[in-house]
């Protein structure tokens, strides 16, 4: 009975922490909580990071993305140039085959352009990142007022294992 019943609360709790790992899988690919920092209602544009993490044994390349949020967006990264550190735009990113791609502050990110309209935290907005060999995968973005912890650091009890 003992037995039964933890099967049962496992069940019910597992939903809610899928819900708040918020992962997305198209095929081999593994896209790893999208987020967005909330940004002032004026700003005109906004950025959207993730980790791509590749399970596969064959390289896969982010081609581009596109939200109804935003007029456009395009696949950026952050460069160091004559100790300057600037923002270009890069036309895909390759993510290597049993490798990971993380797209955060600093690094690669989606640059979005002709925001309809700022989302404020706590909303979540459509984002569809379009690979060459995975094809088109929809994630939500959940807008946050700070950048999440590192994956991997424990976060208040809950563990940072994640399953691979």
């Amino acid at each position: 009975m003992t037995f039964k019943n933890a099967l049962l609360g496992l069940g019910l709790l597992l939903p809610a922490l899928l819900a708040q790992a918020h992962e997305y899988a198209a095929g081999p690919l593994h896209i790893e909580h999208p987020w967005s920092r909330e940004m002032p209602p004026v700003a005109p544009t906004s950025a959207a990071y993730f980790v791509v993490h590749n399970t596969g044994n064959e390289a896969d390349r982010l081609l581009g993305a596109s939200t109804p949020l935003a007029g456009k967006a395009e696949l950026h990264e952050h460069v160091h140039a004559d100790g300057v550190m600037k923002m270009q735009h890069v036309t895909d990113v390759a993510i290597p085959a049993g490798g990971e791609v993380r797209f955060e502050p600093m690094g690669y990110h989606v640059m979005l352009f002709n925001l309809k309209r700022q989302a404020s935290a706590g909303e979540r907005f459509p984002l569809t990142l379009t690979f060459e060999k995975a094809g088109e995968v929809q994630v939500e973005v959940a807008v946050q007022k700070e950048a999440p912890k590192p994956s991997g650091a424990a976060e208040n009890g809950h563990g940072g294992h994640h399953a691979h």
